[in-house]
Formats: structure tokens, sequence, C-alpha cells
């Protein structure tokens, strides 16, 4: 099952006095994730935009591992923002930037991102549990925004619950996407192939699927040859 739902700050769980917060989601699912990433990522030097940081835990991990790239976290919730600066400041790493504001429902992203002041082209784009639990346009945006913003050896990487040829791929994926609509009609787990439209769309193409725990996924795309 899916694993984030209420906004990171809202779920009882404590904040702490610097506005560091925590998601359980993240200790149950950063060790299976990092052998995706790292397979990509190892020998290269770059940058990496997470797109939906949340608490900002993920970006922390995965930068410790890999002092050679360059890591911009990114949200659109103000606590979010909060709570990634908080993390970046508490572990010092040189190699996280500051989280930029990003919103994935408009394919330019961030002004950052044409400025001068952000990354420019990324080696990747990492983003975890976010289309489920926003409108079908945020999907739509993250895309375009990858296909625009990646290098030519460029991937995306996203994580999450998805179906496969229209079915889900678990019972508890069957029930938490009901959830999902009943709480929001333009929320829901998506489907591969819909996915594998809107890459098409953007000039990228799926080129790998890899299992994780808890019936999630990692879907892997890198730029289509004619793009």
């Amino acid at each position: 099952m899916a694993e984030y739902v209420v906004e990171f700050g809202k779920d009882g769980r404590p904040v702490e006095p610097d506005g560091r917060l925590d998601a359980p989601a993240f200790h149950r699912n950063h060790q299976a994730i990092w052998p995706v990433l790292q397979q990509f990522l190892a020998g290269k030097s770059g940058d990496v935009v997470e797109a939906g940081s949340g608490t900002g835990q993920h970006v922390v991990e995965f930068a410790r591992h890999s002092p050679e790239i360059v890591w911009w976290p990114s949200d659109l919730n103000e606590q979010h923002l909060r709570s990634i600066a908080a993390w970046r400041a508490h572990v010092g790493l040189a190699n996280i930037r500051p989280p930029l504001r990003i919103d994935l429902s408009d394919p330019a992203w961030c002004p950052e991102m044409h400025d001068g002041s952000g990354p420019d082209q990324l080696l990747a784009v990492f983003c975890a549990n976010v289309i489920h639990i926003a409108p079908w346009r945020v999907a739509e945006g993250l895309f375009a925004g990858a296909g625009h913003y990646l290098r030519p050896d460029g991937r995306l990487f996203l994580y999450g619950p998805f179906k496969r040829g229209g079915k889900h791929t678990a019972l508890s994926n069957a029930v938490f996407d009901s959830s999902l609509r009943d709480n929001d009609p333009d929320w829901g787990v998506r489907d591969v192939e819909a996915l594998e439209e809107l890459a098409a769309n953007a000039g990228l193409k799926l080129i790998e699927i890899a299992g994780m725990p808890a019936n999630n996924l990692i879907l892997v795309f890198a730029r289509s040859k004619r793009s």
C-alpha cells in the first residue's frame, strides 16, 4: 500500500523546534530506493532535482551517498519547504542546495530553472509518492518539465503505487485507490500505460520497472531516440 496521504506536519507526529518533519515512509523505503538510483548515478556528476521532497529526508539521505551529485530539493507546501531547509541546515552537506518552490502543475516548474540561479540541465529527476495525491495536471507538468530539463543522458525516476494494464497490482492498492478518490476525485493510483503516453509526449520512454516493498514500483524514464 502507498505510504503518504496526510500532509506532513499535520499527521500528529512531532515537529522539531527547527521545523524538521519526520515521515514514517522514509524509514521504510529509502533503503530500497537508493540502489536503483545508485545504479544510474554511480560515477556520474551533475544536478538532480527531487520533485516533491516532502520532509526533505530522502534528499538528505541520498546526498550523503553521492557527494559528487548536486541535489536540489523542492516542494510547493510551505511547511514542507521549511522542513527541507531545516534538514539541510541540520546535516550541513555541501551538495544540497536550498529548496526550490516548484509547482509541478506548471511545466515551467519555477523561475530558478530559467534565471540562472537554479540547476542547469539535469542528470536526473526523482519523484516519490506525489502524482497519486495530486490532480492529473501535476503528472502532466512533471513529465513536461522533465522532458525539457533533463540532459540527453538524463533519467526520471518515479516511485509509488501504480496500476498496470488498468489493473491494480495488489488488493491493498485497490483499497488505497478507492480511499484517495473518495477524498478527492482528481486523485488516484495512476496507470503505467497512461504515464507512458505522457512520457512519449515529452520525448521520454519507459526503460525499466523496479519492484519495491509494499506493492510499490520505481518507473525509470529516459529520452527516446527521436528526441
